[in-house]
């Protein structure tokens, strides 16, 4: 599958709606450029909202004694 882009003045390009739409690629994702021995490779990392960092944390305790010990060197 062969798509192409080109680069404006200002060094944009604009990604494929095709490859958009396959990848959900949305306002906001990054495109990770990556070069290897064969030439580029473009990865696409999507943003992370607040919602998908919902549950990451986990809440023990006092929040302001967990405060303390970590400014402490505890924990």
């Amino acid at each position: 599958m062969l798509n192409e882009t080109v680069i404006s003045k200002g060094y944009q390009t604009v990604v494929p709606a095709k490859i958009r739409k396959n990848y959900k690629i949305m306002p906001g994702d990054i495109l990770e450029w990556i070069e290897t021995e064969k030439g580029i490779l473009v990865q696409v990392r999507k943003r992370r909202t607040l919602k998908d960092i919902i549950g990451l944390v986990k809440a023990e305790g006092d929040a302001v004694e967990s405060k303390k010990s970590i400014q402490m060197g505890f924990k």
